[in-house]
């Protein structure tokens, strides 16, 4: 995996792992809405993800609660995060100041993005009404005969930042978020991914989101690790929500010249912040027409050194984030 890391804040908050029951004695914890509690149960000896949430909500006072990361849930097998959604839904009257959930902050090291068995998360979305940010990493790609990552439509009053990394995201998530009522949502970043790991996503099912009116208060938009981003970038070339955005994010994706020129060619995006388009294939002169064209004065144009590859050496392009 690239791109993935534990973050050192949520939600504005420095994270803090919550030590186990047997942290040595008088060691005190933060006050409960100082940090961005994170909890893992997969390092901590035979202490399995009950009794640390238990542990969690008998030891910290979680009505002041602000945000919270589920780390690493299993032991010695990955296990479904099926449970662990239980747990949040039946305490979730127990955090009424919870404005910020990360589920499953993991890295490479210890499970890749797409081993991790997700399920559907409506219930979590649905339980928490004053959640202003939700982080769900994980893939869509069915594992075992557990269900994988799902979505169904939803409204929320509250969400603004609403993000899914995947190595590849199921277009019925997809057609769930562009048929949900979110009017706060002011962020909303997707890594499609690719077919291998179920990201089956086709440019038809970005349509909802791409129209501008599911979102009006969008004001940032990622479509990015998709193996058909020269398509994705067509497509946003002349999408009407780009002129209500002041971020556009096509990166870590197999982006390459037909792309560019869509873009080059498409409506303007002069009145952008920013346009990230790092992890590409554009050749050099596609590259100086885009700077050219948009910065440095107007526009932070974020592009990295071309990645490498040769259709005649039969090395293909590869997204950022895949297994």
């Amino acid at each position: 995996m690239t791109d993935i890391d534990h973050p050192e804040s949520f939600h504005g908050l420095p994270v803090h792992t919550l030590p186990g029951p047997d942290r040595a004695p008088g060691t005190p914890l933060p006050e409960a809405g100082s940090v961005a509690w994170r909890l893992e149960s997969a390092w901590q000896g035979d202490l399995t993800f009950g009794p640390l949430w238990q542990h969690f909500v008998d030891t910290v006072d979680t009505t002041r609660v602000r945000a919270l990361l589920i780390g690493p849930w299993w032991q010695e097998e990955y296990e479904s995060f099926a449970p662990v959604v239980d747990l949040l839904v039946g305490h979730a009257d127990r955090f009424p100041s919870l404005r910020a959930l990360f589920l499953a902050d993991v890295v490479s090291e210890e499970c890749e993005v797409s081993w991790l068995e997700m399920c559907d998360v409506t219930p979590v979305v649905e339980a928490f009404g004053q959640l202003e940010e939700l982080t769900v990493r994980g893939c869509g790609e069915q594992i075992s005969d557990r269900p994988s990552l799902g979505l169904r439509p939803v409204r929320h009053k509250s969400l603004k930042s609403l993000r899914f990394e995947s190595g590849g995201l199921p277009s019925e998530l997809v057609r769930a978020i562009g048929a949900s009522e979110l009017p706060a949502l002011e962020r909303l970043d997707l890594w499609l991914g690719v077919t291998e790991y179920g990201g089956d996503t086709g440019v038809e099912d970005l349509a909802p989101l791409l129209s501008g009116a599911a979102f009006p208060a969008l004001r940032h938009l990622g479509l990015r690790n998709s193996e058909i981003q020269d398509e994705i970038a067509a497509a946003v070339a002349s999408a009407p929500v780009v002129a209500q955005l002041e971020t556009l994010s096509l990166s870590m994706g197999t982006l390459g010249d037909e792309g560019a020129e869509a873009l080059l060619s498409g409506q303007p995006l002069t009145h952008l912040t920013s346009l990230d388009l790092h992890h590409h294939y554009m050749s050099d002169p596609l590259v100086d027409r885009l700077r050219d064209l948009l910065g440095p004065d107007r526009v932070n144009v974020e592009i990295d050194e071309v990645e490498y590859w040769d259709p005649e050496e039969d090395i293909d392009r590869y997204v950022a984030v895949g297994e």
